[in-house]
C-alpha cells in the first residue's frame, strides 16, 4: 500500500469534499419543485422529505459501527452507491411512494457518509506526520465544502434557465447531471481513499449495535442532568423546525411570487449559490458580535434577527424583496452556527463531548422532519407566507433558551460509557 504524504492526504480530501458536495448543490432548488411538477401537493412534498429525517436519526449512531468493523473507505463506497440509487429513484419519481423510497435512500446515504471522510483525512495526515495540522486542513474542507455547493447551485440554476432536453424537462436535467457526477464521486472515493485497516467484521458491528442504547442514554443523562444542556437541545429543536422555512418553502414562495416554476428553478441556483457566500460572511463576523456582548447574547440576538428576516421572506413582495429576506436568513444562519456550536463545546469535556453533540444530531433530525410534515401542511392550507411566518415564529421562541444559567459549575458526570458507544453516525 503506498504511503502518502500530508499534503498528498490534503488534496484528496478537499477534492474528495468538492466531488461530493457538488452534485447536492445542482439538487437543492430542485428537491421541492420537482415533486410539484410531478404531480405532489405541497404537503405530501413535505411529507416525503421528512422520511430523510427520520431515516437518519434511527441510523446516527448505529452506522458508526460499520465504519469502525469494515473502514471508512468502504463505508464511503456503499454510501455512494445509496447515493446514486437514491438520485436515479428521485429523477424518474412520479408517485408519492417513489419520491418516499427516495427520501428513505437519501437518509440512509447521509448517515453512512456522515464522517468517515473526515476521520479518514485526520487518521492519514497524523500517520504521515505525528505533528500534522490537522485543524487547518478541516477548516478548508468547510470552504471547499460551501463552495462545491455554491458552484452546483449556480451550474444547476443555468441549467434550468436552458429549458428541456427533449423529453427531460427542466427541473429534472440538474438531477440527472447530480446523478452522472455522483458515480464520478463514488469513483473517485475507489481510486484516491486509501487506508490501512484491520478487518474486525460482523462481531465489532454487533458489538457497537449493542453499545447504541449506552450512548443514548448517557446523552439524555448530560441534558437531565444539566439545565444549560437541556436549553441547547431545545434551541437545536426548534431552530431545526423553522429551517423547514428557507429550505424547504423558498422555492415554493419564489415560484408564487414570479408564477413560474421553471424560473423560480433557475433563480434559486444562482441565489442558493449567493446564499451560501452570506452564511460564510455571518460566521466570519459573528466573532466581533461576541466579543461585544458574548456567546449567549449573541445566541439570543441571532435567533431573534433570523426569525425577522423569515417574516420579511414570507410576507416581501416580489422576487427581490423575498430574494433579500433569504440571503439575511442565511447570513444570520451562518453566524449563529458557531455561536451554538461553541456553547455545546463548553458544556463537556473528553468522552461526553462526542456524547453531546450526538444528541444534538439526533434532536435537529425529527425537529426539521416535524417542521417539513407541520409546515407544508400548513401551507397547503392557509398560504406560503402564513406557514413561514408561523417557522419563524417558532425558531426565534428558541431565542431566550441562550440566556438559561446553570444551577451549579459541577463537571457533568453521567457515568463512563465506551469509547465506540460515543461513537456518532458515520464517524
Amino acid at each position: 500500500m503506498m504511503t502518502l504524504s500530508v499534503r498528498q492526504v490534503r488534496f484528496r480530501f478537499l477534492l474528495l469534499i468538492t466531488l461530493r458536495w457538488f452534485p447536492v448543490g445542482l439538487t437543492i432548488p430542485m428537491l421541492v419543485l420537482l415533486p410539484l411538477e410531478r404531480g405532489l401537493t405541497i404537503a405530501q412534498a413535505g411529507t416525503v422529505a421528512a422520511v430523510q429525517g427520520f431515516t437518519v436519526l434511527v441510523l446516527e449512531l448505529p452506522t458508526g459501527g460499520f465504519a469502525d468493523a469494515f473502514g471508512r473507505r468502504p463505508l464511503l463506497l456503499i454510501a455512494g452507491v445509496v447515493n446514486v440509487a437514491a438520485l436515479a429513484v428521485m429523477s424518474f419519481a412520479d408517485t408519492f411512494a417513489l419520491f418516499a423510497l427516495a427520501w428513505l435512500l437519501q437518509g440512509v446515504f447521509r448517515a453512512l457518509d456522515s464522517g468517515p471522510l473526515d476521520s479518514w483525512f485526520v487518521d492519514e495526515s497524523l500517520a504521515a506526520d505525528e505533528h500534522a495540522d490537522i485543524e487547518t486542513g478541516l477548516s478548508h474542507g468547510s470552504v471547499a465544502l460551501s463552495l462545491g455547493i455554491a458552484g452546483g447551485a449556480l451550474v444547476s440554476g443555468g441549467l434550468v434557465w436552458l429549458g428541456p432536453v427533449g423529453r427531460v424537462s427542466a427541473l429534472t436535467v440538474p438531477m440527472l447531471v447530480a446523478l452522472g457526477l455522483s458515480m464520478v464521486s463514488t469513483l473517485a472515493v475507489a481510486l484516491l481513499m486509501h487506508e490501512a485497516r484491520p478487518a474486525r467484521g460482523w462481531a465489532a458491528v454487533a458489538a457497537s449495535l449493542r453499545g447504541v442504547p449506552v450512548a443514548i442514554g448517557s446523552a439524555l443523562g448530560l441534558a437531565r442532568r444539566s439545565r444549560v444542556v437541556f436549553a441547547l437541545i431545545m434551541v437545536e429543536l426548534l431552530w431545526s423546525f423553522g429551517m423547514v422555512t428557507f429550505e424547504k418553502l423558498m422555492p415554493i414562495r419564489l415560484s408564487e411570487v414570479l408564477a413560474d416554476k421553471d424560473g423560480a428553478a433557475a433563480l434559486m441556483g444562482p441565489v442558493s449559490s449567493v446564499g451560501w457566500a452570506a452564511s460564510a460572511a455571518g460566521a466570519a463576523l459573528v466573532p466581533l458580535l461576541i466579543r461585544r456582548v458574548g456567546a449567549p447574547w449573541a445566541g439570543f440576538t441571532l435567533r431573534i434577527v433570523q426569525g425577522l428576516t423569515i417574516v420579511a421572506m414570507g410576507l416581501l413582495a416580489g422576487p427581490a424583496g423575498v430574494i433579500t429576506g433569504f440571503l439575511l436568513t442565511y447570513a444570520a444562519h451562518g453566524a449563529a452556527n458557531p455561536v451554538h456550536a461553541g456553547l455545546l463545546h463548553r458544556q463537556a469535556e473528553g468522552e461526553y463531548r462526542t456524547s453531546l453533540l450526538s444528541l444534538n444530531s439526533m434532536v435537529g433530525q425529527p425537529g426539521f422532519a416535524i417542521g417539513a410534515i407541520v409546515l407544508t401542511a400548513f401551507a397547503q392550507s392557509a398560504g406560503v407566507s402564513a406557514a413561514m411566518v408561523a417557522g419563524a415564529v417558532v425558531l426565534a421562541a428558541a431565542a431566550p433558551l441562550y440566556l438559561v444559567k446553570p444551577k451549579f459549575r459541577e463537571p457533568i458526570d453521567v457515568g463512563t460509557p465506551s469509547a465506540s458507544a460515543l461513537t456518532p453516525g458515520g464517524t
